[in-house]
């Protein structure tokens, strides 16, 4: 061997040595397993969402904890740098029945943005109970701090159409859109006002009955998905596409084949992690136990998205690189 070609080799055995170390010491997100936290307990952020906020991702939802008081409603809030080890920060909500629904009223699926100008986190979720879901309505929470304690604000029916399963989605440009089901007439997406504090106006109403909705910008596409009205009971998710907002947008296409029932996972939010080699749009659903629900597990996957294509891989461990934005099985 020529001597020269000796840094070279040394150079070469160093990258590919810092390569393997680098995807070692990425953490894997296991699909339907118990999701510890900092503290060994396995994550409330049932029917969540994600803000990130710098370097730091929160990860919204419904606490479901046993421990609960049996009348209250309650959200936690979870931190993480990675989107796989996540650290408990606060209940940041949890709320004795503020509009006389009854026993058995419901806060679900919360999610919460952050607006610029004001300074202040919104908190949206479904608010229902009175029978069943009769009140079909919004309720809107404010903080000074993304894990602080949330103020319950009001609610309200957006634009005065029934609400149930709500979705989150921040476009490229900054501007903040509401998701919510509609269940007369489909589920519409709808751009919330400066304040965040109430909806402006509505930018498409959908006629497919669906919820659970949510929405990515991919390379100049829109997609969005959206699950069957089965209750908890899975059923195969479906996505279309349109180039803008207002559509118009294609067929509904199966997400998953279709005797999968989407893995036995129901939609709740697409998140987009843009990286130095790729772009990958991970999806996020709920793996939901009716009877523990405290138990409800978690099914996070990268998706192959493209050309109007939108598929979700069969379950198993994976990791992810931030910073590349490569995410490998």
């Amino acid at each position: 061997m020529n001597k020269n070609s000796m840094p070279l080799l040394a150079i070469a055995c160093f990258l590919i040595t810092a390569r393997g170390a680098h995807a070692a010491e990425l953490p894997t997100i296991q699909p339907g397993a118990v999701w510890p936290d900092n503290r060994g307990q396995h994550v409330q952020a049932h029917g969540g969402g994600l803000l990130q906020r710098g370097q730091v991702f929160y990860w919204f939802g419904e606490d479901r904890s046993q421990t609960n008081a049996p009348r209250h409603r309650c959200v936690a809030c979870y931190a993480s740098t990675n989107l796989a080890q996540w650290t408990f920060r606060n209940q940041v909500v949890c709320l004795s029945d503020p509009e006389n629904l009854g026993p058995d009223w419901v806060l679900e699926r919360p999610k919460v943005f952050y607006n610029e100008s004001t300074k202040k986190f919104v908190m949206y979720a479904h608010i229902d109970g009175r029978g069943g879901y009769k009140f079909a309505s919004v309720a809107v929470f404010t903080c000074d701090s993304v894990d602080g304690d949330y103020r319950y604000l009001k609610s309200f029916r957006p634009l005065d159409h029934e609400s149930r399963d709500l979705g989150q989605f921040v476009d490229d440009d900054g501007t903040a859109y509401l998701i919510f089901e509609d269940r007369p007439f489909g589920f519409r997406i709808a751009k919330l006002s400066a304040d965040y504090l109430t909806v402006e106006k509505e930018v498409c109403l959908i006629p497919e009955h669906l919820e659970g909705g949510a929405l990515v910008h991919y390379q100049g596409l829109y997609y969005v998905i959206g699950s069957a009205l089965t209750g908890w009971n899975p059923n195969p998710n479906k996505y279309a596409t349109a180039k803008s907002l207002a559509g118009p947008w294609t067929e509904f296409k199966d997400l998953a084949p279709p005797e999968k029932n989407t893995y036995g996972s129901q939609s709740s939010m697409l998140w987009k992690v843009t990286g130095t080699k790729t772009t990958t749009v991970i999806f996020m659903g709920d793996l939901w136990k009716p009877q523990t629900q405290w138990d409800s597990r978690y099914l996070w996957l990268p998706l192959q998205i493209g050309d109007g294509k939108l598929w979700l891989p069969e379950p198993k461990p994976w990791t992810l690189d931030l910073q590349t934005g490569e995410a490998n099985f």
